[in-house]
């Protein structure tokens, strides 16, 4: 699978979506190249939550590897998205080209990191880690999954994975979620909470045994995508999805204009809820616009 990333994550091919070397490869070479920011951040949670789940072909039992390929510093915190990918068991490689942030990098990936992380000086030089690549990638599979193939549950569905997510109570700053647990409990629920425009991941980790959250400190008139994941000691379940608004802040109403005079006016209306402060502003109308 892969998905490109600027400001806005964008999946060009699910784990799924082919089958042969042949059809990756042809993919490969009519992928359009995305410029822009570097928001690494989000791309590696829009991979935890959009590549690595079941509908876009991610087995349970399988390995998951993400090989992140970047020419940049991260524009956001890009160490607490990768910090859960590999509290969950995910193995993440870094590869830096040009003015790719080594520190960062190291940061990002996983141990250990004379394996894991990666730097040439020009997207040329790439060709020249493959070999050694490919070698890593398939020992680190090998390794794993004798390790831990025995422990790891096959199936997903209503034994493992949350159903039923239900937000309600939304105002302009917040909103609550409830979702009804799986069979089997987990040992703790992340949810992850985002502008769908575009906008910081935040993240709550909550004991498997509640089953809902108030959502605090929105920004107001944003729609969000909430994703609910169920996280076990072998693994993590399907997760749940969601989208809602936030709500306008409240508005003043009923503007009245009295007590006219030949330099003043009076200006009076209903309060808007919350607001600790008015902006007045006032000019002159235009020539022959109503006055």
């Amino acid at each position: 699978g892969l998905s490109q990333y600027s400001s806005d994550p964008r999946t060009e091919w699910d784990l799924s979506t082919y089958s042969t070397r042949d059809q990756v490869l042809e993919a490969v070479r009519n992928l359009r190249y995305k410029g822009g920011n570097t928001f690494t951040g989000l791309a590696l949670t829009h991979v935890l939550e959009q590549n690595l789940k079941p509908d876009a072909g991610a087995r349970l039992e399988a390995e998951k590897l993400v090989i992140l390929l970047t020419d940049g510093k991260s524009q956001d915190d890009a160490n607490l998205a990768a910090q859960t990918l590999k509290n969950l068991g995910i193995e993440i490689f870094a590869i830096g080209v040009k003015n790719a942030d080594e520190a960062e990098l190291k940061q990002l990936a996983s141990e250990p990191l004379e394996l894991t992380v990666y730097n040439v000086l020009d997207f040329p030089l790439l060709s020249s880690l493959v070999g050694r690549l490919t070698r890593v990638l398939c020992t680190r599979i090998k390794e794993k999954s004798n390790k831990e193939s025995a422990d790891i549950p096959v199936n997903t569905g209503p034994q493992l994975s949350p159903t039923d997510l239900k937000i309600s109570a939304v105002t302009s700053k917040s909103m609550h979620l409830t979702w009804s647990p799986p069979l089997r409990p987990p040992k703790k629920y992340r949810i992850v909470y985002y502008p769908s425009k575009g906008g910081i991941p935040k993240e709550v980790v909550l004991d498997g045994a509640v089953s809902s959250l108030r959502l605090s400190n929105l920004t107001s008139h944003t729609e969000y995508l909430v994703s609910v994941f169920p996280i076990y000691d072998t693994g993590v379940g399907d997760g749940l999805r969601g989208v809602t608004s936030t709500l306008p802040l409240s508005s003043p109403r009923s503007l009245r204009v009295s007590e006219l005079s030949h330099n003043s006016i009076r200006l009076s209306w209903k309060a808007a809820q919350g607001a600790t402060q008015y902006l007045v502003l006032c000019s002159a109308a235009p020539s022959g616009a109503e006055d």
